[in-house]
């Protein structure tokens, strides 16, 4: 019954996104100086996980009831059409990627948050008085 809760997998797909997009952060960090290197980002976390389906939508609650669609969270790494390149071609902004650094680390706590937060809920419903 309580295996499948859709909180849980939002909070776990939630702390995928953030480690996957502070890799592709890291990536282009890595390449600031490299002639030609685009940054690149990946989409938001609420276009990804609505993209699945995964949101408030049908859910299988037992074996064989509908499909279990939500699967392996899938994540687009895409380049920026906006940025503005340098000279040698590279669109690294240092400043703009330590923000969005800073942005992954706040969508980390927050997926780490909702996850304690709907234990502590569900300890308190299952425990007997």
């Amino acid at each position: 019954m309580f295996d499948k809760l859709e909180i849980f997998r939002m909070a776990d797909a939630m702390a995928r996104h953030a480690s996957t997009r502070q890799a592709v952060v890291a990536r282009n960090l890595a390449n600031a100086d490299t002639p030609g290197y685009a940054a690149r980002d990946i989409a938001p976390f609420k276009e990804t996980y609505q993209a699945q389906g995964a949101g408030f939508a049908q859910r299988a609650t037992r074996p064989g009831h509908l499909f279990n669609a939500f699967g392996d969270f899938p994540v687009q790494v895409r380049e920026k059409d906006e940025a503005l390149r340098e000279p040698n071609g590279n669109s690294v902004s240092i400043e703009m990627e330590m923000l969005k650094a800073v942005d992954v680390q706040r969508q980390h706590e927050r997926a780490i948050a909702i996850y304690k937060s709907s234990l502590t809920v569900l300890r308190a419903a299952t425990s007997s008085r």
